[in-house]
């Protein structure tokens, strides 16, 4: 059986931003949901290179860390949609930072590497 050497810590509000952000597709799930995609389909369909499970198992943990919520239609079918908590909204501008350092990594990386042919 496999223990961890160090124990994981929560204390510090970087390795809780990793957690609650960890995961392939959770910041895309935040945006797209920001952005007014809401249904589970709808979803599935903005983010088609992820399996629908993973998408849902995530859609469910960030339900469960209170970031989004799920508000169900008493209709037949029902009718399912999610929001943005409070703290899902202030997650935001961590997401956009993201972003951006991510798309101004990627075009110097890219003049590196061609710099270097």
């Amino acid at each position: 059986m496999y223990v961890k050497k160090l124990p994981e810590s929560l204390e510090y509000g970087v390795n809780m931003t990793i957690k609650v952000l960890g995961g392939k597709w959770k910041a895309c799930l935040l945006d797209s949901i920001h952005s007014g995609i809401r249904r589970p389909s709808d979803l599935h369909r903005s983010i088609p290179e992820a399996p629908a499970r993973v998408l849902n198992q995530q859609l469910k943990v960030l339900e469960e860390l209170h970031i989004i919520y799920k508000k169900i239609y008493p209709e037949v079918p029902p009718k399912v949609e999610y929001y943005l908590t409070e703290w899902g909204t202030s997650l935001l501008p961590v997401i956009m930072q993201m972003e951006s350092w991510g798309n101004n990594y990627f075009e110097k990386s890219t003049e590196n590497s061609l710099l270097r042919k």
